[in-house]
């Protein structure tokens, strides 16, 4: 059985919002899967199945669209994916609330980087299927716009950090 962790995308996870923690919970069991642990109320998920990760993303992306009545994206990730997400990040010297990973179903362009826009003193590196960004001043301040990263999800390295602690304890 193998733990993925689901990161959902443009969904307003919440106990007053549109998608419960128990109901995405819920959600996930019934799709199939075991182990379901959410974490914050940002459509974050740990769980297990006996299925590759682009079968986990097809079940939730249809079990989420037919709960919210439109397509909600789901970015999916092995616990071995995450942990070497952090070990690879660039800007792992800096604090882990102003840094983070955008996920992406494939890797990035290679001149994803060249057509930023609205930059200000933010750092950004390309990864696997990551784009990394550092915010100095912080990401509520932010104008950056980067067009690769349209249908992807960010999560701050804190959060990174505990969904790879989350999986590697769950794999383990």
């Amino acid at each position: 059985m193998s733990c993925f962790i689901a990161l959902l995308r443009a969904v307003n996870v919440g106990g007053t919002g549109k998608l419960s923690m128990s109901d995405l919970k819920a959600m996930c069991e019934q799709a199939g899967f075991t182990g379901v642990r959410t974490y914050i109320a940002s459509g974050n998920v740990v769980l297990h199945g006996d299925v590759s990760a682009a079968e986990v993303k097809i079940r939730l992306e249809a079990s989420l669209k037919t709960y919210a009545g439109k397509p909600v994206g789901v970015l999916v990730r092995t616990a071995t994916e995450m942990t070497e997400i952090l070990r690879e990040n660039p800007f792992a010297q800096h604090p882990g609330n102003r840094t983070v990973a955008i996920f992406l179903d494939d890797k990035p362009p290679r001149d994803a980087l060249d057509r930023l826009s609205g930059r200000n003193d933010e750092e950004a590196s390309l990864g696997r299927r990551e784009i990394y960004v550092f915010f100095p001043s912080g990401m509520g301040r932010s104008k950056l716009k980067i067009p690769a990263a349209r249908d992807g999800t960010a999560r701050n390295v804190n959060t990174i950090t505990r969904l790879a602690e989350m999986a590697s304890a769950d794999s383990g």
